[in-house]
């Protein structure tokens, strides 16, 4: 057609002019429309797979620290025993060896491995007795010697300081992977020994690492990077104790780019710190973007690393529907359909979006779904699932992580043996009820019990029996006390209780009351025998404003007089308040 005829055309035809028209508009409107589909898509998946990945190495962590932590606790307890240090101090004494001896079978039956190995360093005498129990009466091994390389953990532990170090393992015959907590017991700068036991990796590794999930692959690392838990065995990196870091096969080598080495290095230093549980970015890995989150395990020294596939895990071709509507839609506008091509599609894209913005702010909102048949609907409604199913994963993973944490307030708080506060969580309460007092006036309590010749229980009796008097000294003390008081175990064979307000009956009536109770009726111990046994008690009143470490060096003071006395004896503490509350 000629110039002349095109002209003749667009002056003549209405129809022409606005095909025209719309196919411009079309074009005008195409370009910026794709590039905010592109965008729309690009942020749900990210935003998505960043939610997944930190919600997904929260579970992992909260796994893998209820999977270790009991054992580790205990290892911990079992480090700080004084019938062990004692026996490390003096290797030779036969009775501090049969004390240790004993104290160490009885936490094997705790432990989850039923195992224990002990190391005195004085000597380098290795102590060791298994579940069957095939050693007793023979826990002695061997000698360590400095210049055995299958020695090298516990001198390489030695110099790491004290606390709980892990260190895996694998043993090719038995096909078993067990993970070693070793706990160096110090005296001042002085290496006493170290003592620890084993934990099978091998259930764990299963249910927490080798979870058939499409697209995530989660392992942990220790400090160093070197692989501990992986579903490939031959990734993971055995011994690592004992190893230079060059020779160590670490997460950084399954980073292809070394810039992505170093972010991931920062993200665990970030980690580590605890201002944050979870950080995650995009890493290149075996050639694909992959998203790599980390958390931190802090008790174990131990990362969770999650390694996210985001394209297989999030199906990008949900999102097509939307872009072929938009296509056939713009292609049949016209200028009078503008306005409703606005509102079927632009503002639905929009509300779309909208609900990417408040999921990745962690507002699920089933409103902003669109209820419509077409493709739209659909999409809308698909991400709505799917925004639904992360939010009830999200709760449910919150439900878990509360949970855990109440499980780890029970352990730092109470007492294991007796299901009191221990000194930890009854100097939580004591500050609270402080408050209390102070701010209704009231006249509080403090009152030390000490087992009368508790050792000699232990030594005539066994340590299960001295066990059973303890746990029924808490039971008697529970019983006795009012729901406002607070009771707890101070340590060894000493109680403590607060009482939140003597009133008008007097200190020492109350701590007569309590001796009474406490040693009125005989404790039953094994075989049938019952023992009756006395209580020293040490009692003073709270001043105003005085904290639990002065209070209670008052009542121990006391404590100290009635066993000096002659024990089964109660002393209240003789100052001026006292005088006016002992009755």
């Amino acid at each position: 057609m000629t110039a002349g005829g095109l002209k003749r055309v667009l002056t003549t035809s209405l129809r022409t002019r606005i095909a025209l028209l719309m196919l411009a508009g079309f074009l005008a409107v195409s370009v910026p429309a794709y590039g905010a589909f592109v965008w729309i898509v690009n942020t749900t998946v990210v935003s998505l797979g960043t939610l997944f990945a930190e919600k997904q190495i929260l579970f992992d962590r909260y796994r893998g620290l209820g999977a270790l932590m009991r054992e580790v606790s205990l290892a911990e307890t079992l480090a700080r025993s004084p019938t062990v240090r004692d026996w490390a101090f003096d290797e030779s004494d036969p009775q501090k060896m049969r004390r240790g001896i004993a104290e160490l079978e009885h936490y094997r039956q705790a432990f989850a491995d039923k195992s224990y190995f002990f190391v005195v360093g004085a000597s380098g005498n290795y102590y060791f007795n298994d579940a069957a129990n095939s050693y007793a009466g023979n826990q002695y091994s061997y000698t360590l010697d400095p210049d055995n390389p299958r020695d090298g953990w516990y001198y390489k532990t030695a110099a790491l300081g004290e606390g709980c170090h892990l260190n895996v393992d694998n043993d090719d015959t038995l096909r078993v992977t067990k993970v070693w907590m070793n706990c160096v017991i110090r005296e001042g700068a002085r290496v006493l020994g170290i003592v620890g036991t084993g934990l099978d990796l091998t259930s764990f590794i299963r249910e927490v690492v080798d979870i058939p999930q499409t697209g995530v692959q989660s392992m942990f690392v220790d400090r160093s990077g070197a692989l501990q838990a992986h579903r490939d065995p031959r990734l993971v990196d055995f011994q690592s104790l004992t190893k230079d870091i060059s020779n160590k096969k670490t997460i950084f080598n399954l980073i292809d780019r070394p810039q992505d080495g170093a972010l991931l290095s920062r993200l665990m230093t970030e980690v580590t710190s605890g201002d944050v549980l979870v950080r995650s970015a995009f890493m290149q890995v075996d050639g694909r973007q992959t998203l790599v989150g980390v958390g931190y395990l802090d008790r174990l020294g131990w990362y969770n690393i999650t390694f996210m596939d985001v394209d297989e895990i999030i199906d990008r071709d949900l999102f097509l529907p939307i872009g072929l509507l938009l296509g056939a839609m713009m292609l049949a506008v016209t200028l009078v359909l503008a306005l409703v091509i606005k509102r079927m599609v632009i503002d639905r894209v929009e509300a779309v979006e909208a609900g990417v913005a408040a999921v990745r702010a962690g507002v699920y909102r089933p409103e902003l779904q669109d209820r419509g048949a077409d493709e739209i609907g659909r999409l809308s409604r698909a991400f709505g699932e799917m925004a639904s199913a992360v939010s009830m994963n999200t709760q449910m993973l919150e439900t878990v992580v509360d949970e855990r944490t109440r499980q780890l307030q029970d352990l730092a708080n109470l007492d294991q043996l007796t299901a009191i506060p221990n000194r930890r969580g009854f100097v939580s309460a004591f500050e609270t009820a402080s408050l209390g007092a102070r701010s209704e006036r009231l006249s509080p309590a403090l009152l030390l019990i000490d087992v009368d010749r508790f050792k000699q229980i232990n030594d005539s009796h066994g340590h299960q029996a001295g066990d059973l008097v303890l746990v029924e000294v808490a039971r008697r003390l529970g019983a006795i006390v009012r729901p406002e008081d607070v009771c707890g175990r101070w340590g060894g064979d000493e109680f403590i209780v607060l009482i939140a307000d003597v009133g008008t009956l007097g200190l020492r009536a109350i701590a007569g009351a309590i001796a009474q109770a406490l040693s009125g009726a005989p404790y039953p111990l094994q075989a049938e025998t019952a023992l009756h046994i006395g209580f020293s008690i040490g009692a003073c009143l709270v001043e105003p404003g005085e904290g639990i470490d002065a209070a209670a060096d008052r009542a121990d003071a006391a404590l100290y007089r009635a066993k000096a006395d002659g024990r089964g004896r109660v002393v209240v503490e003789d100052g001026m308040r006292a005088r006016r509350a002992a009755g």
